[in-house]
């Protein structure tokens, strides 16, 4: 999840809206209107006998109906230390064989209703997601049941997942970025199941069909899931949809310990992982974080952006823009339910790899010191609102939001707050969780490059660990 939520921050990174963010209006053309807020939906709640707690938001517009069902606590952060990233072939099994029907003929069931269904994992939970035309809106919600309620993990399947992940995990191991990320994440987190989620051979290999249903039996209870349902669909309908696929899930055995609470702070690291012959350097630098509903979180989010969360940030403005160091370079906050983590990373050339470390470290300091400019927040708010809203245009898109927050601890009212949060944002607020969470002297440094081109400049860091992996 971790490596998705860096791409993630990349891909925004170089969004052509960011681009020209700070671009003056070309002469002539009308001036920005003023931000327009998100809609606030009106969202139907219920919560079954079961335990499982429904949210219908009814939208006008296309005849589509998508569903997201959120079980909290089944990914990442369940899986033990001898398992890591399980959860991911276990969200991944799901649709691949129920009781009833093989993968083909869930797919073709899912097709013939103009939608599709599939699972994903989180640190959180796991999210399945559905979606149909309207017209299909009862057999859609009975095929997510089926799937959710009773996969068969079929041998020939989990075989075949076990093949792919190895071979996923062989050629990721080829890339310098996937391992600077399971090597900062370690240094973070520790052995906090936070940062568990990239597996290994050994992890892939134990994989069992009796491994999955046992866990499956576990980690998918009722009384630990949220349906959202958005589109089309009079709440009525949706709700009496949702008690007839849904309410005689019941849970087994006793509920999954909560996650505990992740590091708050973390001895900073000096890992050197050698690559031979290589012509560029993979940094992270890292630190403990917050949770996602902690007393930081929205000033934090803003601080992020302006220091590395755009192609118009100051990281990828001074690495890429003014040093060419770098294609793109980023830095922020990633928060889970119970903690976080501060990253940021860069692929650049070995000669400049002590130079970047000094940039980034330079950049921290600085957004820690200095109020931010009035103009500088006001085009970081603006992108970060349009980002939302753009986000949340779409139905699906409103209905995977209510989920995911969900999962980490935030309110359904959140989705209509998260804008005028921002914007109430101070400079004075920015300069202060700037310098609590990305203060230089708390960074772990990871490097993964060859020790014979960059291992004289690393000295003025610290002493690094060498390591193959």
């Amino acid at each position: 999840m971790h490596k998705l939520m860096l791409a993630l921050a990349v891909s925004l990174a170089f969004a052509p809206a960011a681009a020209f963010a700070d671009a003056p209006a070309p002469a002539g053309m009308p001036s920005y209107a003023a931000d327009k807020p998100i809609p606030v939906p009106k969202i139907a709640k219920k919560t079954l006998p079961n335990g499982l707690t429904v949210w219908v938001v009814p939208r006008q517009g296309l005849p589509r109906v998508d569903y997201v069902l959120a079980i909290r606590g089944a990914g990442f952060a369940a899986d033990d230390p001898a398992h890591p990233a399980f959860a991911n072939m276990l969200a991944g099994l799901l649709n691949e064989g129920t009781a009833k029907r093989d993968s083909r003929a869930i797919a073709e069931a899912a097709q013939g209703m103009g939608g599709e269904v599939g699972a994903s994992p989180t640190s959180d939970g796991i999210l399945i997601q559905a979606n149909a035309l309207s017209s299909h809106a009862a057999p859609m919600m009975q095929l997510l049941a089926e799937v959710t309620r009773s996969p068969s993990f079929p041998e020939n399947e989990v075989q075949l997942a076990k093949a792919n992940a190895l071979q996923s995990l062989r050629v990721s191991e080829t890339q310098p970025a996937f391992r600077a990320e399971r090597a900062i994440s370690k240094a973070v987190y520790g052995d906090h199941p936070y940062g568990r989620t990239t597996p290994t051979v050994e992890s892939i290999n134990v994989v069992t069909q009796e491994m999955l249903r046992a866990e499956h039996a576990k980690r998918f209870r009722p009384d630990r899931a949220l349906l959202v349902i958005t589109g089309r669909i009079k709440e009525a309908e949706a709700m009496k949809m949702a008690q007839q696929a849904f309410a005689d899930w019941k849970a087994s055995g006793p509920a999954l310990t909560e996650t505990a609470p992740a590091p708050a702070a973390a001895k900073p690291a000096r890992i050197l992982l050698q690559r031979d012959g290589s012509v560029q350097s993979a940094l992270r630098l890292g630190s403990p974080g917050i949770a996602a509903s902690a007393p930081d979180q929205i000033p934090l989010r803003l601080a992020s952006t302006i220091l590395g969360g755009g192609f118009s940030s100051r990281i990828n403005t001074n690495l890429r823009e003014e040093k060419g160091y770098t294609y793109g370079a980023s830095a922020g906050a990633r928060m889970n339910r119970a903690g976080g983590a501060i990253v940021g990373g860069a692929e650049v050339r070995n000669e400049v790899t002590a130079a970047s470390l000094n940039e980034y470290f330079s950049e921290y300091k600085r957004i820690g010191a200095e109020p931010v400019p009035a103009k500088e927040m006001e085009m970081n708010k603006r992108y970060l609102a349009g980002g939302y809203l753009l986000t949340n245009q779409l139905q699906r898109g409103v209905a995977t939001t209510l989920a995911s927050n969900w999962l980490v601890g935030l309110p359904a009212e959140f989705l209509g707050q998260y804008v005028p949060l921002i914007q109430k944002v101070t400079p004075e607020q920015v300069r202060e969780v700037s310098k609590k969470y990305f203060a230089p002297e708390n960074q772990s440094i990871v490097v993964v490059g060859d020790q014979k081109a960059v291992g004289e400049q690393l000295k003025a860091f610290g002493e690094f660990t060498v390591s193959d992996k």
